[in-house]
């Protein structure tokens, strides 16, 4: 499967900012199952100063700065990925327990092992809390598989929760998510997160795009589609395995991924500071993904 995103940001400032300082997150990872073809972003006005880094986590960075007065500024990102298919990750799974691999994870010695436990404690966006831990319990019964308590627990969070984006903004606590029971794919996933490291399994937030399709009978809109995210959790036997409780599926086929991190605060498509600007700006953010080729063998839409 072959897909062409383009990520567009534009913010319009009330007044001139003098500068500005950035961070992007927006070049799609190279793993087994997706290598990036073709990656470009165009930033305008020119930036006075652009560099590409690995981040702590391995997840491809960009960093520019603007020092020179500006009242717009548009960050377009063009990428072309191929994703193969991935029937093994609905079977690519131990009969391990979950409490077996809690003990092994904390006595392992294996580098995979010591580097989950990174993501086994709080982080910025993802606490912990008694509430957290007393909504995941349902689905960590006792000697029960690794795959089966993560399966459990993102189908409760799809049929429990309302998608509703008008609700939570980046900084809503997961209190406020659990208590009123909605939210957006961030918060599922951050939620996600919390319930299973409450528990003593590393899980980590995972950013990237989900193509999305027309209504029957309708053209796909321009820039309807948006940037997504889910979780992976790690399993001693099987690594680092993926799920997605917004659509309550394990992503195989249509799934990008861009970064992953502890959480959201990590890897931000596009963060930074700035000087000057007025009280208030607008941004306007669309992301198209286009699927350019299907495998004919195989899982498509």
């Amino acid at each position: 499967m072959k897909y062409r995103i383009t990520h567009q940001t534009i913010y319009t400032y009330e007044k001139a900012v003098t500068s500005c300082y950035n961070e992007a997150h927006l070049t799609p990872r190279n793993s087994p199952s997706q290598q990036c073809l073709h990656h470009h972003i165009e930033i305008t006005p020119t930036p006075d100063y652009r560099g590409e880094r690995q981040d702590f986590f391995g997840n491809p960075a960009l960093y520019f700065d603007i020092d020179h007065p500006h009242d717009r500024l548009v960050v377009t990102a063009t990428s072309e990925v191929q994703l193969e298919d991935k029937p093994e990750q609905l079977t690519l799974r131990s009969d391990m327990s979950w409490q077996d691999a809690v003990n092994r994870i904390q006595k392992g010695h294996a580098a995979a092992d010591l580097d989950a436990i990174q993501y086994l404690t709080d982080s910025p966006m993802v606490k912990g809390s008694p509430d957290i831990k007393r909504y995941a319990d349902l689905s960590f019964r006792q000697r029960r598989p690794v795959a089966e308590v993560v399966h459990d627990l993102m189908s409760r969070i799809h049929h429990d929760f309302s998608y509703d984006p008008g609700f939570t903004t980046v900084a809503t606590p997961l209190s406020k998510v659990l208590k009123h029971r909605r939210g957006v794919c961030q918060d599922f996933a951050h939620l996600a997160i919390a319930c299973l490291r409450s528990h003593g399994l590393p899980a980590r937030y995972v950013s990237g795009y989900l193509e999305t399709e027309a209504p029957p009978g309708q053209e796909k809109l321009q820039g309807a589609d948006a940037s997504h995210a889910w979780f992976a959790v790690y399993d001693p036997d099987a690594g680092w395995l993926d799920y997605d409780p917004t659509n309550n599926q394990v992503p195989i086929d249509r799934h990008i991924t861009t970064a992953w991190g502890r959480d959201y605060s990590d890897i931000t498509p596009l963060k930074g500071v700035i000087y000057g600007g007025g009280a208030h700006h607008k941004a306007e953010v669309s992301v198209d993904v286009t699927a350019l080729e299907r495998n004919t063998s195989g899982s498509s839409e």
